[in-house]
């Protein structure tokens, strides 16, 4: 009878158990908000998460509950590191650094497991002659999505009319497969360059954008193509009779061998936002498999507008954070609605696309804005807009396009997002379970900023999850900066009292 209760007692109370548990980690009085910090990933059975402040730099380890179970001071690192990166594997991961030596910056790497330890001294990757005292760093690491390649590369001005690309393309292993030094044709004073990927057969692609002035939209584009064993680049000219173009986001399709790229674009300069264009682009062939022009119509340009901002403006203000492919060959584009206002000046679209994406007049090496990684840099009160800023991260629109380029759904994700002089609580974090995917944001609830939680299925239907459980009251959570680290486990960085921790949360 004991055990007929029991029973019917689960069954009863099984729909309102918990759907996830959250671990904080415990508070370290050195992790301040300044801090840099990058979280590697379960590595080992143990989280892995770097950690810089001035000249220190440790890696600390984290059980499954967030408790630690060791810090290590990285000794052998120098004290002038311009730039870290990590390649993680489910036993070891690579880090991959740069430092300055006088007038000659150094790439180098170390392999560490997942207890944190050595398992190889550092090893001399490459080194550039810098002309002068260099602030910023000079080498990009990319990856492919297996982790199969990793390629180490840098781009120096030659003159005004060219650059000299050099790429060394490794192994899982990080063995060298192929080192190329290829001469680019390119103006820095006109070009832009996208974003630099590497596919899962290790060929390096970007885009080189052209525009007529200083401060014009995209008006020439090629997709370039570096493959993995030769020392050539394949250039593919796409003509915009038409239009001009917004910032160009560029995805492989490692599945079906494909490259996809994506803009909003304008029917003229200075207008507003008329639609999307797509391409998917065959890599082996060197064929275009679908060039979609899509318009924004009344019905897409109301789902998307802040309050009751005009609808020929609904789109002014959005920009494109991911392409995300799908195994039948389509794509799906995911759009996020920013801005920023301010006393000191107005809000530039054009500064905040390319304002650290281009060469100043005395740079002699450029390195892509971004990286590898999800790293997060200390907290500067007054970032780089100056003082009395306000951030805005508001509306996500996703939009799913078969592999004919035709629009199957679209759409909405509604939040209210803003914060003075930083952006590090606002945006959002995708979790993929497989079957769908989840996305994590902050929103503004009886003053307090709540984590919540909202999932789009592949048929485009938008879910909002209950209210995560076990939140406790102080942490203020930082989504853009987190970490899947299993198939439904996640790492979020977190503030509290000033100080930076980490929780981790299972569904």
């Amino acid at each position: 009878m004991n055990k007929l209760f029991l029973a019917l007692c689960f069954l009863l109370f099984a729909n309102i158990l918990p759907a996830q548990r959250i671990y904080y980690s415990d508070i370290e009085k050195d992790d301040y908000r300044q801090m840099n910090f990058e979280i590697i990933g379960k590595v080992g059975g143990n989280i892995n998460i770097y950690k810089n402040y001035r000249n220190r730099n440790d890696i600390a380890v984290y059980f499954n509950d967030m408790k630690l179970k060791s810090k290590t001071k990285l000794e052998f690192m120098p004290d002038r590191v311009y730039n870290v990166d990590f390649v993680a594997y489910p036993d070891f991961y690579y880090m991959i650094y740069q430092y300055q030596k006088r007038n000659v910056m150094f790439c180098a790497m170390v392999k560490m497991n997942g207890e944190g330890k050595l398992m190889t001294d550092p090893v001399v990757l490459d080194t550039s002659q810098l002309p002068s005292t260099n602030e910023s760093k000079v080498y990009t690491t990319v990856a492919s999505d297996d982790k199969q390649k990793i390629m180490v590369f840098k781009i120096n001005k030659k003159n005004e009319k060219s650059f000299l690309l050099t790429t060394l393309l490794y192994n899982n292993h990080l063995e060298l497969q192929k080192k190329s030094n290829i001469t680019m044709s390119g103006s820095a004073r006109e070009d832009l360059f996208t974003d630099f990927l590497l596919d899962n057969d290790g060929d390096l692609v970007f885009g080189r954008c052209g525009r007529t002035g200083n401060r014009d939209y995209i008006n020439n584009f090629d997709l370039v193509l570096k493959r993995a064993n030769e020392d050539t680049l394949q250039y593919t000219n796409f003509p915009l009779t038409d239009k001009t173009l917004d910032e160009i986001k560029i995805k492989p399709d490692n599945t079906n061998k494909n490259i996809i790229f994506s803009s909003f674009y304008y029917k003229q300069k200075r207008g507003n936002i008329d639609g999307l264009y797509s391409v998917i682009w065959d890599k082996n062939d060197r064929k275009v498999l679908t060039d979609v022009t899509f318009p924004f119509g009344d019905t897409l340009r109301m789902d998307a507008r802040s309050d009751n901002s005009s609808l020929k403006v609904a789109f002014n203000d959005y920009f494109i954070k991911q392409i995300i492919p799908t195994r039948d060959g389509g794509y799906a584009v995911l759009a996020e609605l920013y801005y920023t206002t301010s006393r000191a000046s107005g809000w530039s679209r054009y500064d905040y696309l390319y304002g650290y994406n281009s060469f100043m007049p005395y740079d002699y090496y450029y390195s892509p804005y971004g990286g590898l990684n999800n790293y997060y840099r200390g907290w500067d009160p007054y970032n780089r807009y100056g003082s009395a800023t306000r951030h805005f991260a508001e509306n996500i629109m996703i939009f799913y396009f078969n592999k004919a380029g035709n629009l199957v759904w679209s759409n909405a994700i509604r939040k209210t997002q803003f914060d003075d002089n930083t952006d590090m609580y606002l945006s959002y974090q995708l979790f993929n379970t497989g079957s769908e995917v989840r996305i994590l944001f902050n929103q503004l609830e009886r003053r307090e900023r709540m984590l919540n939680s909202v999932t789009a299925n592949a048929s485009g239907e938008i879910k909002k999850d209950p209210t995560l459980r076990n939140l406790d009251k102080g942490y203020e959570f930082m989504p853009r900066f987190g970490k899947q680290v299993g198939l439904k486990e996640i790492v979020l960085p977190c503030m509290n009292r000033n100080y930076i921790c980490f929780a981790k949360l299972d569904f």
